[in-house]
């Protein structure tokens, strides 16, 4: 696989930002970064819009010309899709069209099934449902075709009694949200999330690519986890725990039948995947519009075009609802102690983020998009480099680190 000794990082920052476009290089210097790109948005201001590397490396040795990731390279983001699929349920409720305290069944009356008459709309958003793994793996026609992957998950026993306990739910989740949020509104999650919230604020952000984005969009490659010591010199842990590592070579574990809820796993780089509404793991995006997208959330996006700036995603009621503690603790499926909002991880030590007002959601193999009302910043970093990991990733993690010093020096005083 092709290394890259030196860099080009193209974009730039605001005066007061420039280590964190030396830590943005660094990923490429010292972690294996192939491709990536990353934008910060602080107070209504985009300070930071970063991209470099390679988008479409080599894969199985085969020698390609490197293709330069640009302005407008779009990338696969895993699970920080979860956070805009769970932004079409709250904006619903915030539209009176979804009660977040109502069962699930009032929408959708097939989940019913196997005792889960009662499960409100809000324990699917906060991963309490008991449904992150499924007896019978689905295939590809199953994902592509929508209907049968909702069918599965409705019909599923729960794991554990609704509502008992709390477990990361890495494929499921985003047909539980995605399935009400169709039954609610009339229209798929991907259509709805293009539509009431993708065009109006002007985002390159897709669950279901459009055809005419299909060539924006860059390849995922595996890379090997970094090596390093126990923990990162932030604090990071790079190696999992053994019991952590235990669930994951366990084949009967709820942690591994949990990741293996599609079998075999999808190509995400194939264009047919790539535009099939995968609203746990397949949505695409740019950093910049990932992080405009968490600005808006919170009401800090700039202004486009000389116009206004764009009102809050989100009232502040439910905003606060949704960024706030739902549940902590124990995960039956991660083995380590999460704490979720609705749809949302929170900032700690399973998933860090700037401080603890961050909420956002990170993707499987490094992509991170989060918003910290206190801050008042919306992130966004989006990487073709494919690290192991679900949530932690010592990459995004050195950005955070260098907004957050640049943040406490003084950098964004300017701003209004």
């Amino acid at each position: 696989m092709r290394r890259h000794a030196v860099v080009e990082i193209r974009g730039g920052t605001a005066e007061g930002f420039e280590p964190v476009r030396a830590a943005f290089a660094g990923g490429f210097r010292e972690h294996g970064e192939l491709g990536a790109a990353f934008a910060l948005y602080v107070r209504g201001r985009k300070v930071v819009d970063l991209w470099g590397g390679d988008a479409r490396p080599e894969v199985g040795g085969r020698p390609a010309p490197a293709v330069p990731w640009t302005a407008g390279t779009a990338q696969v983001l895993r699970s920080v899709t979860k956070g805009l699929t769970a932004t079409t349920a709250l904006l619903l409720a915030q539209r009176g069209q979804l009660d977040l305290d109502a069962p699930v069944a009032e929408y959708w009356p097939e989940f019913k099934a196997a005792g889960k008459e009662r499960v409100p709309v809000r324990w699917l958003l906060s991963h309490q449902a008991g449904v992150p793994a499924l007896d019978v793996p689905l295939g590809l026609a199953d994902v592509l075709g929508w209907e049968r992957a909702a069918a599965a998950v409705a019909a599923q026993a729960p794991a554990w009694e609704p509502g008992t306990a709390h477990g990361y739910h890495p494929y499921t989740f985003g047909w539980l949200v995605g399935e009400v949020v169709r039954r609610a509104s009339g229209r798929t999650v991907g259509r709805y999330f293009a539509e009431e919230i993708a065009r109006p604020l002007g985002l390159d952000l897709w669950i279901g690519l459009p055809a005419d984005a299909a060539h924006r969009v860059g390849r995922l490659v595996d890379l090997p986890a970094p090596q390093a010591g126990r923990t990162g010199p932030s604090g990071l842990r790079l190696r999992p725990k053994q019991a952590v590592r235990d669930a994951y070579r366990d084949p009967a574990s709820l942690t591994a039948r949990a990741f293996a809820s599609v079998r075999p796993e999808v190509d995400l780089n194939d264009p047919v995947v790539q535009a099939a509404e995968i609203p746990g793991a397949g949505g695409i995006g740019t950093a910049r519009s990932l992080a405009r997208f968490y600005a808006a959330l919170i009401g800090v996006a700039d202004r486009q075009g000389g116009g206004t700036a764009p009102p809050p995603l989100l009232g502040p009621e439910l905003l606060a609802r949704a960024a706030g503690p739902a549940v902590s603790g124990p995960d039956r499926v991660l083995i380590v102690n999460s704490a979720f909002g609705l749809g949302f991880f929170r900032h700690g030590p399973t998933s860090p983020m700037a401080s603890p007002a961050s909420f956002g959601h990170p993707g499987r193999g490094g992509s991170l998009g989060f918003a910290d009302p206190d801050l008042g910043i919306g992130f966004g970093y989006v990487t073709n480099g494919m690290q192991p990991g679900v949530t932690g990733d010592i990459r995004s993690r050195g950005l955070i680190r260098a907004v957050r010093a640049c943040l406490d020096g003084g950098a964004a005083d300017h701003l209004r």
